[in-house]
């Protein structure tokens, strides 16, 4: 149609092809570079924190924890006498910034380990064999028998700084508690992952181990 015609013409004139007339002048909002960004976190009372190369050392009642930003492009550095954690950022795009509020966060969760520590509460859900949880090694090991009837001991390290116990109010719930979060999230998933049930559809046979709720342990 007509319509075909005129976008010929244009390209013999000579018009920069239109996909680049659009990008090369104005670039699109989301390739902007902002200049400097900054996130702020305050730090609680009661908890030492030293930042040394990108390193973050946070120190409190439940113990202390290390976690390495190194392969960020960040700056990160202690504000207002020691008050206050900044992460600052300098020519990123948009999707680079989203590191500021992860680093923050994570950051936030160094807090809340040394400070309440996370728990994790697990239930074991039978139809028919009862799973048996044993507690092995002050603590540190969990041996699950009788899954599905079966004979085979499932042997489940928590990770390091990680301690499982078996609930004294709720029957079948185990509860993993630990000062880091992705340590005792990860006991947890191992936990969760020893339990699977092979071969079967999995929306009628729901036996295993399930995380039920998780959080920080309120003092």
């Amino acid at each position: 149609g007509g319509h075909g015609q005129s976008v010929a013409i244009l390209a013999q004139v000579g018009w920069p092809s239109l996909t680049h007339a659009r990008l090369a002048p104005f670039p699109s909002l989301a390739g902007m570079k902002t200049l400097v960004q900054e996130e702020s976190i305050k730090v609680p009372k009661g908890i030492k924190i030293s930042i040394k190369s990108k390193i973050v050392e946070v120190t409190g009642k439940h113990g202390a924890l290390k976690r390495d930003f190194k392969h960020l492009p960040i700056e990160l550095y202690l504000a207002n006498s020691g008050h206050e954690v900044r992460a600052k950022m300098y020519f990123a795009k948009s999707k680079q910034l989203s590191m500021l509020r992860s680093v923050c966060s994570h950051i936030n969760n160094l807090f809340d380990g040394v400070q309440k520590k996370f728990e994790y509460k697990m239930r074991l859900v039978y139809a028919h064999f009862p799973i048996n949880a044993t507690i092995t090694n002050g603590g540190k090991t969990v041996e699950i028998r009788n899954f599905l009837g079966e004979k085979r001991v499932r042997t489940i390290n928590m990770l390091e700084g990680v301690k499982v116990e078996k609930s004294t109010g709720t029957k079948d719930e185990i509860i993993i508690t630990g000062t880091d979060i992705d340590m005792t999230s990860r006991s947890a998933a191992l936990v969760r992952q020893s339990c699977l049930v092979k071969d079967k559809d999995i929306r009628k046979f729901l036996d295993g181990v399930y995380v039920s709720s998780h959080g920080t342990l309120e003092d």
